[in-house]
Protein backbone atom coordinates (compact mmCIF):
# COMPACT_ATOMS: atom_id res chain seq x y z
CA UNK A 1 0.00 0.00 0.00
CA UNK A 2 3.00 2.36 0.88
CA UNK A 3 4.52 1.65 -2.65
CA UNK A 4 1.67 2.55 -4.46
CA UNK A 5 0.92 5.70 -2.92
CA UNK A 6 4.53 6.38 -3.19
CA UNK A 7 4.89 6.09 -6.71
CA UNK A 8 1.33 7.98 -7.14
CA UNK A 9 0.75 10.46 -4.59
CA UNK A 10 -1.88 12.50 -6.74
CA UNK A 11 -3.79 9.57 -6.87
CA UNK A 12 -4.62 9.78 -3.96
CA UNK A 13 -4.89 13.53 -3.30
CA UNK A 14 -7.82 13.65 -6.27
CA UNK A 15 -9.69 10.61 -4.84
CA UNK A 16 -9.69 12.59 -1.27
CA UNK A 17 -11.10 15.59 -2.92
CA UNK A 18 -13.28 14.26 -4.86
CA UNK A 19 -14.84 12.37 -1.48
CA UNK A 20 -14.84 15.25 0.42
CA UNK A 21 -16.87 17.38 -2.46
CA UNK A 22 -18.75 14.81 -3.57
CA UNK A 23 -20.09 14.28 0.30
CA UNK A 24 -20.46 18.14 0.63
CA UNK A 25 -22.55 18.47 -2.70
CA UNK A 26 -24.70 15.35 -1.70
CA UNK A 27 -25.71 16.57 1.56
CA UNK A 28 -26.52 20.15 -0.30
CA UNK A 29 -28.58 17.86 -2.59
CA UNK A 30 -30.80 16.73 0.22
CA UNK A 31 -32.46 19.77 1.44
CA UNK A 32 -33.69 21.18 -1.90
CA UNK A 33 -35.49 17.70 -2.52
CA UNK A 34 -37.11 17.91 0.64
CA UNK A 35 -38.47 21.74 -0.11
CA UNK A 36 -39.36 21.15 -3.77
CA UNK A 37 -41.24 18.20 -2.50
CA UNK A 38 -43.01 20.14 -0.09
CA UNK A 39 -43.77 22.72 -2.44
CA UNK A 40 -45.45 20.48 -4.69
CA UNK A 41 -47.72 19.06 -2.55
CA UNK A 42 -48.89 22.71 -1.05
CA UNK A 43 -50.44 23.59 -4.83
CA UNK A 44 -53.68 23.06 -5.28
CA UNK A 45 -52.94 21.75 -9.04
CA UNK A 46 -50.36 21.49 -11.29
CA UNK A 47 -50.62 23.79 -14.66
CA UNK A 48 -50.84 21.49 -18.09
CA UNK A 49 -48.60 21.99 -20.67
CA UNK A 50 -49.80 23.23 -24.15
CA UNK A 51 -48.86 21.23 -26.85
CA UNK A 52 -47.07 23.13 -29.53
CA UNK A 53 -45.61 22.23 -32.80
CA UNK A 54 -43.69 25.03 -34.76
CA UNK A 55 -43.46 25.43 -38.29
CA UNK A 56 -40.21 27.23 -38.90
CA UNK A 57 -41.69 29.50 -41.90
CA UNK A 58 -43.11 32.36 -40.87
CA UNK A 59 -44.13 34.42 -37.01
CA UNK A 60 -47.96 33.64 -37.24
CA UNK A 61 -49.85 31.28 -35.07
CA UNK A 62 -52.95 29.48 -34.39
CA UNK A 63 -54.66 28.37 -31.04
CA UNK A 64 -57.03 25.99 -31.08
CA UNK A 65 -59.78 24.48 -28.10
CA UNK A 66 -61.46 21.52 -29.36
CA UNK A 67 -64.80 19.94 -27.69
CA UNK A 68 -67.11 18.02 -28.02
CA UNK A 69 -71.45 18.21 -28.02
CA UNK A 70 -71.45 19.09 -24.28
CA UNK A 71 -69.06 21.38 -24.17
CA UNK A 72 -66.31 18.80 -22.73
CA UNK A 73 -62.77 19.43 -23.71
CA UNK A 74 -61.39 16.66 -26.27
CA UNK A 75 -57.95 14.79 -25.20
CA UNK A 76 -56.09 13.94 -27.76
CA UNK A 77 -57.92 15.54 -31.17
CA UNK A 78 -55.62 15.21 -33.97
CA UNK A 79 -55.23 18.59 -35.98
CA UNK A 80 -53.49 18.72 -39.08
CA UNK A 81 -52.09 21.28 -41.49
CA UNK A 82 -50.28 21.71 -44.91
CA UNK A 83 -48.13 24.42 -45.26
CA UNK A 84 -46.78 25.34 -48.67
CA UNK A 85 -43.94 28.18 -49.18
CA UNK A 86 -41.07 28.87 -50.93
CA UNK A 87 -40.56 29.49 -54.72
CA UNK A 88 -43.78 29.00 -56.49
CA UNK A 89 -44.87 27.02 -52.78
CA UNK A 90 -42.86 23.99 -54.09
CA UNK A 91 -41.80 23.35 -50.75
CA UNK A 92 -44.08 21.51 -48.40
CA UNK A 93 -44.14 20.14 -44.84
CA UNK A 94 -47.17 19.07 -42.78
CA UNK A 95 -47.68 19.38 -39.31
CA UNK A 96 -49.66 17.61 -36.64
CA UNK A 97 -50.33 18.25 -33.03
CA UNK A 98 -52.77 16.30 -30.15
CA UNK A 99 -54.43 18.63 -27.69
CA UNK A 100 -54.01 18.09 -24.09
CA UNK A 101 -56.84 16.94 -21.31
CA UNK A 102 -58.03 20.53 -21.65
CA UNK A 103 -58.54 20.40 -25.43
CA UNK A 104 -56.36 22.69 -26.21
CA UNK A 105 -53.03 22.95 -29.25
CA UNK A 106 -51.25 25.62 -30.49
CA UNK A 107 -49.40 26.19 -34.02
CA UNK A 108 -46.63 28.77 -34.12
CA UNK A 109 -43.86 29.78 -37.07
CA UNK A 110 -47.00 29.89 -39.40
CA UNK A 111 -46.15 31.53 -42.69
CA UNK A 112 -46.87 35.21 -42.87
CA UNK A 113 -48.43 35.63 -46.47
CA UNK A 114 -49.66 32.29 -48.08
CA UNK A 115 -50.45 31.68 -51.27
CA UNK A 116 -54.27 30.22 -50.17
CA UNK A 117 -55.53 30.24 -46.51
CA UNK A 118 -54.32 27.68 -44.32
CA UNK A 119 -56.68 24.71 -43.90
CA UNK A 120 -56.30 23.17 -40.39
CA UNK A 121 -58.58 19.45 -39.86
CA UNK A 122 -59.37 18.28 -36.32
CA UNK A 123 -60.37 14.59 -36.05
CA UNK A 124 -61.30 12.56 -33.29
CA UNK A 125 -62.10 9.01 -33.76
CA UNK A 126 -64.55 9.04 -36.37
CA UNK A 127 -65.44 12.72 -36.45
CA UNK A 128 -63.86 15.06 -38.77
CA UNK A 129 -64.11 18.96 -38.85
CA UNK A 130 -61.67 21.36 -40.99
CA UNK A 131 -61.22 25.54 -40.22
CA UNK A 132 -59.62 27.65 -42.90
CA UNK A 133 -57.45 30.33 -41.42
CA UNK A 134 -55.71 33.41 -43.02
CA UNK A 135 -52.29 34.76 -41.52
CA UNK A 136 -52.45 37.64 -44.10
CA UNK A 137 -55.99 38.90 -42.14
CA UNK A 138 -55.23 37.96 -38.48
CA UNK A 139 -51.77 36.36 -37.73
CA UNK A 140 -52.51 35.32 -34.32
CA UNK A 141 -55.59 33.43 -34.61
CA UNK A 142 -57.89 31.80 -31.60
CA UNK A 143 -60.45 28.85 -33.04
CA UNK A 144 -63.15 27.18 -30.42
CA UNK A 145 -63.67 24.27 -32.24
CA UNK A 146 -66.81 22.14 -31.68
CA UNK A 147 -66.65 18.45 -32.82
CA UNK A 148 -70.02 16.80 -33.32
CA UNK A 149 -71.25 13.57 -34.78
CA UNK A 150 -74.48 14.45 -37.42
Amino acid sequence: MQRILAHRPWQFFFVSVFFLFGGAALCANQQPAQSSQAAKTSSSSPAVAIPKVDGGVGSCKASFTVRDGSNKPIYNAQILVELRYGFMNLRKTDLQVGTNSDGRADFTGLPDFPKKPLDFTIKSGTVSKTVSDDPTVNCNQNFDVILTVH
